[in-house]
């Protein structure tokens, strides 16, 4: 017990000095000078349009306080969704008009899909602002989250839970450009494979935000 209180005192430590402050409010309009990431970042030419309104979403990067090291929750989308199906994305999405902010979101969403209770997740913080070309903004949320939950997807949403070592998430060695064609125009993005699961597009962005942030070496 003594081992895993200094674990996650050191973890936490080095997350707060390097993530973003935890949101206070829900904020779907971004400040025009303000840091944003986005598929833009490989794709200028798909920039969403800040004079537009966002509609405000969050996701959450929970990072599980594993004895033998730390591990990131991810999930596989239904396959019968209309969009995104089958991918490989953090538990989040919209904010409802209740959520008091980005954290308020996160966590609601993520209790909804995977059945995580929030009293289990300490947020520690922050990424940049990811946006969409949908013109979605959404904040990434990161918590420590204590290893004695029993997590189960929500069939209409979540095929499958399942947890990445961190340090392979953080390992630049692991991501990679990939680029292919759309409607004859080549665009490109991040994948890190991972066995069986291919984690790429907005949520290899935000894993490179995170690993650019810390090395837990």
């Amino acid at each position: 017990m003594t081992f895993l209180i200094h674990k996650k005192q050191e973890l936490t430590k080095k997350l707060q000095q390097s993530l973003g402050p935890v949101p206070t409010t829900l904020s779907p309009a971004l400040n025009l000078s303000g840091s944003m990431r986005g598929d833009h970042d490989l794709n200028p030419a798909s920039a969403p349009d800040r004079n537009l309104p966002f509609t405000p979403a969050a996701v959450l990067v929970p990072i599980v306080l594993r004895r033998e090291g730390p591990t990131v929750i991810l999930t596989r989308r239904a396959t019968h969704l209309s969009k995104h199906a089958g991918q490989i994305s953090f538990p989040g999405g919209r904010a409802d008009e209740g959520d008091e902010n980005a954290v308020a979101t996160a966590l609601r969403e993520s209790q909804e899909e995977i059945s995580l209770d929030p009293k289990l997740v300490e947020v520690v913080g922050t990424l940049t602002t990811y946006v969409t070309v949908t013109q979605y903004s959404v904040t990434p949320v990161v918590g420590l989250v204590e290893p004695t939950f029993d997590l189960r997807p929500e069939a209409g949403e979540v095929s499958e839970i399942f947890e990445v070592p961190l340090d392979f998430l953080l390992d630049q060695a692991n991501r990679k450009k990939h680029s292919g064609f759309r409607d004859g125009v080549e665009r490109f993005w991040y994948a890190i494979p991972f066995g069986d699961y291919y984690i790429w597009g907005a949520t290899a962005g935000m894993i490179k935000d995170l690993s650019e942030r810390i090395m837990l070496k």
